[in-house]
C-alpha cells in the first residue's frame, strides 16, 4: 500500500525554533511556495460560502442576532493563523460549544440582547484566558480526561440539544425552555396547536433535504451553498418577510469593533464553571482534530501551543463582539477538498467575509431564518456517535454505561453539569480500576517460555515453598492494603509451606509513600513467620523512589533481582530445594 503525498508542506520532523515557535506563520511564510497562494485563494473563496451561512446559523442558535457569528469567525480565524501550529485548521463558532453558551448566556441576560453579547464576549475571554494558562503551564495532557464514551456521550447529548433546539424555527416558531426536553414538549404542543408557519417549514425541511441529500450523494457539491442562495433567491422573489417568515435583514455595515466587555452586575463566578468546560471540550475536540490533520498532511502539532492558540482567538474574538469558538470538524474537510495548503486559506477567508460586511451588508437580507436552522441542524446530526456508541455497548459495557450518563447528564441536567458529572465518573472510575487492579499468582507451564497466572492456567506448576506473586497497576495510597492483603492471601492458600514472596514488579510503575510503608509493615509481617520478601524486574526509577524512602535498604538490596529467572535460580539454590526438569 502506498502512502498518500502530505497536503501540507512541513515534514513531520519539521520543528520550529525561536519565535518561528510562537507564530508559526513565520516558518508558514519562510517556506511558502507560489504554487500554493493559487489553491489557498480558492480554497478561501470556496470556504467563505461555508463559513458565512454557518456562522451566522450558530450565533442565532446561542440566542445572539446573527452578524455576531460573522463577528465570531473573521477574527479568530485571524489570530488562528498567526498563533496556531496546524496548517489547515478551520476555526469558528461550532456545533458542540453552542449548547454550553446558550445554557449560560439567556439565563443570565434575561431577554437583553445587549447584555447577552457582552455575557457571550465575557465568556470567550475567560475560556481563552484558561486556555493560554494551561498552553503555557504545559497542560495540554488534559485532555485525557475526555475519554472516547465521554466524548461520545457528550456528542450524542449535543446533536440531540442542538437539532431540537433548532426545530421551532424549521416550524416558524419562537419557543424557549430550560431543558430540552421541555423545549420539546413545548413544540409539539405548538404543532398540536396548528401554530405552524407552513411556509416556513417549507423553506426549513427543503435546506435540509437538499444539504443531506447531497452530503449523501454528492459530497463535493456544497449542498449549504446552494441552500441557502436557494432560499434566499425564493424569499426575495416572493417577499416572504411580509408571510410571517423570518429572515435575516440587513446586517451591520463595517468590521467589529475592540470592545471589552461589560456584564456588571454579574458575577464572573457565574461564568467560571461554563469557560472552564467552553475550554475542555473546546480544546479537545481541536486537538484531536488536530492531529488527524496532522498526520495526514505530515507534520506534527505541538498542543502546549495548540492551546495558547485557542485561547488568542477566543480572547481575540471575545473583544471583538464575537464568541466562543472552536475547531469546526465541518469546514475544515472543506477547505482540505479545496485545496488548501497553510493557514493562509483562513486569512483569505476572513478578508471575504469582512469585504462582505464592508460593501454587500444587504447581500443576505432576504435569508429566512429556517434556512439557518437548517444548516445547524445538518451539523447537529454529523456529529452524532451512533456506531461509535453500539461498539461500546458490544465491547465495554462499562464504558458504554460511562457514555450514556454522559449523554443523559447532557439532556436532562444541561451541558455543562452533563460534562462534569461524565468527567468525573471517568476519574472515578480510573481510581476503581487502579484500587482493584488485577493481580495473579505464576507458574511455569512445560514448554512455554516466562511465567503464567495459575488460575488461567491451571497446568502451570508452582516452585515448592516460592510465590511468586504479580501486580498489574502502580501502589499507591488507594490500592496499597488492598496489595498486602493478596499477597498473604497468596501465601496462605499456597500449596505448600512458603519460604519466599517473590513480586514480580516490572507493572509497578510506581510507588508513593503511603505503599511504601505498607511494604515495610507487610516485610515485619512476613518476616515474623519466617518469609523472605523479594522484589524482580523492578524499574529503575521506582527502586529510585523506594530509596529515597529509605525502604530499600530496610528491605535489602541483595532481595532485588533483575529477572525473575534470577531470583527463581536464587530461590533453588539458597533454599535447596530440588526442582527437576525446570526447563528454562
Amino acid at each position: 500500500m502506498t502512502t498518500p503525498p502530505p497536503i501540507a508542506p512541513f515534514p513531520l520532523t519539521s520543528r520550529p525554533h525561536g519565535l518561528a515557535r510562537w507564530l508559526p506563520i513565520i516558518a508558514v511564510l519562510r517556506n511558502y511556495k507560489r504554487s500554493w497562494l493559487t489553491q489557498d485563494l480558492s480554497a478561501g473563496l470556496v470556504l467563505t460560502a461555508i463559513l458565512i451561512p454557518a456562522g451566522m446559523g450558530y450565533a442565532e442558535a446561542a440566542g445572539l442576532p446573527p452578524i455576531y457569528g460573522l463577528y465570531a469567525t473573521i477574527v479568530p480565524l485571524i489570530a488562528y493563523a498567526i498563533f496556531g501550529p496546524s496548517r489547515i485548521l478551520v476555526l469558528g463558532p461550532d456545533s458542540a460549544l453552542i449548547p454550553l453558551i446558550s445554557a449560560t448566556v439567556l439565563p443570565l441576560a434575561g431577554g437583553d440582547p445587549a447584555k447577552a453579547i457582552a455575557i457571550a464576549g465575557m465568556l470567550a475571554i475567560l475560556s481563552g484566558g484558561m486556555c493560554i494558562i494551561a498552553g503555557i503551564a504545559k497542560f495540554g495532557f488534559i485532555t485525557d480526561l475526555i475519554s472516547k464514551p465521554i466524548r461520545y456521550g457528550y456528542l450524542n447529548g449535543i446533536a440531540l440539544s442542538v437539532i431540537i433546539g433548532q426545530m421551532p424555527k424549521i416550524f416558524g416558531l419562537s419557543i424557549t425552555g430550560n431543558t430540552i426536553w421541555d423545549e420539546l414538549i413545548a413544540l409539539v404542543q405548538n404543532v398540536h396547536d396548528g401554530k405552524t408557519n407552513i411556509v416556513a417549514l417549507a423553506i426549513g425541511s427543503s435546506c435540509l433535504f437538499v444539504i443531506l441529500g447531497l452530503k449523501h450523494f454528492a459530497p463535493k457539491i456544497s449542498g449549504v451553498l446552494i441552500a441557502v442562495v436557494g432560499a434566499t433567491i425564493v424569499s426575495s422573489l416572493f417577499d416572504l418577510s411580509h408571510q410571517g417568515v423570518s429572515v435575516v435583514g440587513i446586517l451591520p455595515q463595517g468590521l467589529p469593533t475592540w470592545q471589552i466587555p461589560n456584564i456588571t452586575p454579574v458575577k464572573f463566578d457565574t461564568l467560571l464553571s461554563s469557560a472552564l468546560a467552553i475550554a475542555l471540550v473546546s480544546f479537545a475536540d481541536m486537538s484531536l482534530l488536530s492531529r488527524t490533520f496532522a498526520i495526514r498532511g505530515g507534520y506534527k502539532v505541538d498542543r502546549n501551543q495548540e492551546l495558547i492558540a485557542l485561547g488568542i482567538a477566543n480572547i481575540s474574538a471575545g473583544l471583538f463582539q464575537g464568541f466562543s469558538v472552536s475547531s469546526s470538524a465541518s469546514r475544515t474537510p472543506v477547505a482540505e477538498a479545496a485545496g488548501s495548503k497553510t493557514q493562509i486559506t483562513g486569512l483569505v477567508g476572513a478578508i471575504c467575509i469582512a469585504l462582505v460586511l464592508f460593501f454587500a451588508p444587504m447581500l443576505l437580507q432576504n435569508l429566512p431564518q429556517a434556512a439557518l436552522s437548517a444548516v445547524v441542524i445538518s451539523s447537529g446530526i454529523a456529529i452524532f456517535e451512533i456506531t461509535g456508541t453500539l461498539r461500546l455497548y458490544q465491547l465495554r459495557r462499562f464504558e458504554f454505561g460511562l457514555s450514556i450518563v454522559c449523554f443523559a447528564g447532557v439532556a436532562f441536567l444541561g451541558v455543562i453539569q452533563g460534562i462534569f458529572i461524565a468527567v468525573g465518573l471517568a476519574l472515578l472510575a480510573f481510581v476503581w480500576s487502579a484500587w482493584r487492579p488485577h493481580y495473579a499468582v505464576l507458574g511455569r507451564i512445560d514448554g512455554i517460555k516466562g511465567y503464567h497466572d495459575v488460575l488461567r492456567h491451571p497446568e502451570a506448576r508452582r516452585i515448592p515453598g516460592l510465590v511468586i506473586f504479580r501486580w498489574d497497576a502502580p501502589l499507591f495510597f488507594a490500592n496499597a492494603e488492598t496489595f498486602c492483603e493478596r499477597v498473604m492471601q497468596s501465601v496462605v492458600t499456597a500449596p505448600t509451606m512458603t519460604n519466599w514472596v517473590l513480586v514480580a514488579a516490572e507493572p509497578v510503575t510506581d510507588i508513593d509513600i503511603t505503599a511504601a510503608d505498607a511494604i515495610a509493615e507487610l516485610d515485619k509481617t512476613l518476616c515474623q513467620a519466617g518469609i523472605e520478601l523479594c522484589f524482580a524486574e523492578m524499574k529503575g526509577p521506582t527502586k529510585d523512589r523506594l530509596k529515597r524512602y529509605g525502604i530499600f535498604n530496610t528491605l535489602g538490596k541483595e532481595n532485588f533481582f533483575p529477572t525473575i529467572g534470577q531470583a527463581v535460580d536464587a530461590y533453588l539454590e539458597i533454599n535447596k530445594v530440588e526442582w527437576k526438569d525446570w526447563d528454562e
